[in-house]
């Protein structure tokens, strides 16, 4: 069965545009590192964002890396990123959810299956479990950034797939 671990941003984002419990019906369980929940509940996180993790769900699980040691590629990424990428790499078989072009990088560098908040977003709607332009639309109202062009291909994509069902 598959692992997923999940960094912040991606939860930040799906808590934002109303769209969180797709990772629980998407992947049964995700996994974050304690770092990635400090980062959830710290004061600057948004206002939905913290009322969620107060009654975090059940398919939520913490769990630390066994071994956060000292890696010179990582100081690049912040704490939340470099603890999802170390938790990650000790799963057979894993999927690490994370934004973060660096971060995503890394983890393919180390041959870890990512993806991103887009990526989540593309497999609910393949599942039919979302109306992807709507959820697209909700997510360019907040401060997630990524050029036009990935969203006008999720679009058409989208649209395509529809057409044929």
């Amino acid at each position: 069965m598959t692992v997923v671990v999940a960094d912040t941003s991606p939860l930040n984002y799906l808590v934002l545009i109303g769209q969180i419990d797709l990772l629980g019906g998407l992947y049964g369980k995700v996994v974050v590192p304690p770092k990635v929940l400090a980062e959830l509940t710290d004061s600057g996180a948004p206002r939905e964002v913290l009322e969620w993790i107060q009654s975090r769900p059940e398919w939520l699980e913490i769990r630390a890396p066994r071994e956060y040691q000292s890696d010179p590629a990582l100081p690049q990424l912040d704490p939340g990123e470099c603890a999802a990428i170390l938790l990650a790499q000790e799963e057979r078989d894993v999927l690490l959810v994370i934004d973060d072009a660096a971060g995503r990088m890394e983890a393919s560098r180390r041959h870890i299956p990512n993806t991103g908040t887009l990526g989540v977003l593309r497999a609910a709607a393949m599942r039919d479990l979302l109306d992807l332009p709507q959820a697209l639309t909700r997510l360019g109202a907040t401060n997630f950034r990524v050029s036009q062009s990935p969203m006008d291909a999720l679009i058409a994509e989208d649209s395509k797939r529809r057409r044929t069902i």
